[in-house]
């Protein structure tokens, strides 16, 4: 079973990935630096780094659906 501590929602919107806040920082629609070809990768197994622009802190993406990703720690 999946832990949902260690998921995030986003959001696409015009091509571009977005998140309705930080995490750690708590910004407000934050653009991720993920386009949204890449979630079929991640889903079929390829591990993604993702840096936050915002506050810079990485999160690893190992796994993705339509509404959420999944991390590699917990974000809640």
């Amino acid at each position: 079973m999946i832990p949902f501590s260690h998921t995030w929602p986003y959001d696409i919107i015009s091509g571009d990935m977005y998140v309705q806040y930080c995490p750690f920082c708590d910004k407000e629609n934050v653009l991720l630096p993920m386009k949204p070809k890449e979630l079929r990768l991640v889903h079929e197994g390829k591990k993604k780094l993702l840096v936050f622009p915002c506050c810079k802190a990485s999160l690893t993406v190992i796994d993705t659906d339509a509404d959420y990703l999944l991390f590699d720690r917990d974000v809640r």
